[in-house]
């Protein structure tokens, strides 16, 4: 027992280092690659790092406050937590209080401060989600029991996201969602007939936004508008081709000169790619893939189903979510709006992160 613990948690505090090793790298390339454009927009070089060092602190206080409240607490609000979230991702839609950001409405502005409530919506709906299964543990699934409360679920929890619209991360979620489903043993002929339904349906979603189509067909070769569409793709291509083996140096990135569009929030990976090359990559790639072992590592030895669950999913998401931004970047998968966790400029989404290690700390602290 006390060797079981022990282990949980040298692998708890392995966890915490990548984590740390992948913020503090975050600040690093934030810095490097926003610098040229923050001293040209904001007047100051240090402005975006400045913010992200307040997303850090802000990110450790959720960190230390999820660490600290009591699983039975977490377990019998989550369905507030999960409502309230989605509530507030609903006020995105209203133009007066909403930020608007590239043509999509996923910022609240209030009072002169602005943040991401999906990003809330996606802590809540795993954990939501895993309430949900470990509820269900050792029941049958049936259709009314269980099926339909998952499609309802997800269907406002995607809904929601499609109108504001992030593509991106309602798809990410979805996946997610699969991938415990799976785990959890639902039966495998009820998620083949959701993953058919979503073929048409993701089909009809990209065919009635023109700019859906525009990515798709800029996905499949970016070099006929290299000008246009093509732009973005293009400039990180060359930022990751120019790198080499050991890349241009930290902050000798010369994408940044305004060749390369969002180089510190969702095109970081590039920067970091031209400046440190494929060595200074492929580290940023094995610390993710360490984060993933050790998260299901340490999930696969909590005691608590609903814990079980909530770990996997945190983790599934958030390796996702790094796979599918160094997808595009790389012109592996059509742009999308989604960020490299712990690593690229954004407070609501560092704090979220931040606090989806706490409650993983938390869990294994009641382990």
């Amino acid at each position: 027992m006390n060797a079981n613990r022990t282990t949980i948690k040298s692998d708890l505090s392995t966890l915490l280092g990548i984590v740390t090793a992948l913020v503090i790298i975050g600040l690093l390339f934030v810095y490097s690659s926003s610098s040229i454009y923050a001293a040209h927009q904001n007047g100051s070089a240090h402005y975006f790092l400045q913010k992200q060092i307040i997303g850090v602190v802000l990110g450790l206080i959720a960190f230390f406050i999820a660490r600290k409240l009591s699983l039975e607490f977490v377990y019998a609000c989550t369905p507030l937590f999960f409502f309230g979230s989605w509530f507030l991702t609903a006020l995105t839609l209203i133009p007066q209080i909403a930020h608007r950001i590239h043509g999509s409405s996923r910022w609240l502005a209030i009072g002169g401060f602005s943040f991401q409530p999906s990003e809330l919506l996606k802590i809540a709906f795993i954990m939501y989600l895993a309430r949900f299964l470990s509820k269900r543990e050792n029941k049958p699934f049936t259709f009314k029991s269980a099926y339909l409360p998952f499609l309802i679920m997800t269907c406002m929890t995607g809904g929601i996201l499609l109108c504001q619209p992030d593509f991106g991360l309602a798809t990410t979620l979805v996946t997610t969602a699969g991938f415990l489903l799976f785990i959890a043993g639902f039966p495998i002929m009820h998620l083949a007939l959701a993953g058919g339904a979503l073929i048409p349906l993701l089909g009809l979603l990209i065919y009635t936004q023109p700019y859906r189509v525009k990515r798709i067909l800029t996905f499949l070769d970016p070099w006929k508008d290299p000008q246009g569409s093509g732009f973005q793709i293009i400039q990180s291509l060359i930022a990751i081709g120019s790198g080499s083996w050991w890349g241009s140096g930290i902050s000798h990135s010369k994408q940044k000169f305004f060749y390369l569009p969002m180089q510190h929030t969702d095109f970081i990976f590039s920067i970091i790619a031209e400046e440190t090359g494929f060595i200074g990559s492929s580290i940023i790639i094995f610390l993710y893939a360490l984060f993933t072992y050790f998260g299901m590592k340490i999930a696969w030895q909590l005691k608590n189903s609903f814990a079980i669950i909530t770990t996997l999913g945190f983790v599934i998401l958030t390796s996702l979510q790094a796979l599918i931004n160094i997808f595009v970047v790389t012109g592996l998968l059509p742009t999308k709006g989604i960020g490299l966790p712990f690593i690229s400029y954004g407070n609501s989404s560092l704090v979220c992160f931040l606090c989806m290690m706490g409650i993983i700390a938390h869990f294994v602290d009641r382990n």
